[in-house]
């Protein structure tokens, strides 16, 4: 057949039927239909030019859901979510594989633990009433290297984080002292963490209570009473690390800065704040 969209004869004796009535040739309707098909190839690959581009700039970490967000906010184009991802899947442009986490941090220890004030109250009403903290590890050809974070739950911005080649208490510290300096916290902010003995050691509660901050502590074996500090690490892992093989430890060093602080806090779209960048959310408010 002529025409390879008419697949069957009873849709093309209705079509017939329908020309008939609309007083217009067969060859009429069909050229006019091909030109509309070719209109939606050519809208698709317009759209598919600024996906790429959304895609490109977020390291192709953003799936079809942030995709569509950044294109909305910037005004780029009214399609809808739908569209973008047959777009996207026909074209193989897809979010960084996902690949497992596991926790590293030691609660096996005697010191004294905190109370669990947190509770899995993962919103705050507003930036430094509450941080939580955690503790990961990256591999590098020099060996590992560990990273600690301070997140504000208000925005989920890192406003603190530090590395280092060892796993002592003041890694965590280091981590606390610059999330401090940057944001001058109010007397009585929360900062949670989990059962490992970084946060539990003695010098790192006297640095809490020089401050006059409030230390709150995950249940034993439950991570998902520091779900956000989890989902951070998991982010940067399966958007960053996993896609590295770092050399030296100074390298890993510049390109956890360049996610934090460039790309993570300032042009990342977060699904909990409204697909806003942390730094943007604040601004915002």
């Amino acid at each position: 057949m002529k025409y390879a969209f008419i697949k069957n004869h009873e849709l093309y004796y209705r079509l017939e039927a329908l020309c008939e009535v609309l007083g217009v040739s067969r060859s009429s309707y069909y050229e006019w239909l091909i030109g509309k098909d070719d209109g939606r190839a050519k809208a698709n690959q317009e759209l598919l030019i600024k996906i790429k581009e959304v895609h490109a700039a977020s390291k192709e970490v953003y799936g079809y859901r942030r995709v569509y967000q950044a294109l909305r906010v910037s005004n780029l184009t009214s399609s809808s979510k739908n569209r973008i991802y047959r777009v996207m899947r026909n074209n193989h442009l897809f979010s960084k594989t996902k690949r497992k986490f596991r926790v590293t941090t030691n609660s096996r220890h005697s010191l004294p633990i905190a109370e669990n004030i947190l509770n899995r109250e993962f919103k705050a009403v507003a930036p430094n009433r509450v941080w939580v903290g955690d503790i990961s590890y990256i591999w590098t050809k020099e060996g590992w290297l560990y990273l600690a974070v301070v997140i504000d739950l208000y925005s989920k911005a890192v406003v603190g984080w530090a590395v280092s080649e060892h796993l002592r208490a003041k890694l965590v510290a280091d981590a606390l002292l610059q999330a401090i300096w940057q944001r001058q916290p109010r007397t009585g902010l929360v900062f949670h963490s989990d059962r490992g003995i970084q946060y539990a050691s003695e010098s790192f509660k006297n640095l809490l209570n020089l401050y006059n901050l409030i230390l709150s502590m995950s249940r034993k074996g439950n991570c998902w009473d520091n779900a956000v500090a989890e989902s951070f690490f998991k982010t940067i892992k399966v958007e960053l690390i996993y896609h590295n093989c770092y050399a030296t430890r100074e390298e890993a060093k510049t390109s956890i800065f360049e996610y934090i602080e460039v790309f993570y806090n300032r042009k990342r779209l977060h699904s909990s704040i409204g697909y806003m960048a942390p730094m943007q959310f604040e601004v915002a408010a």
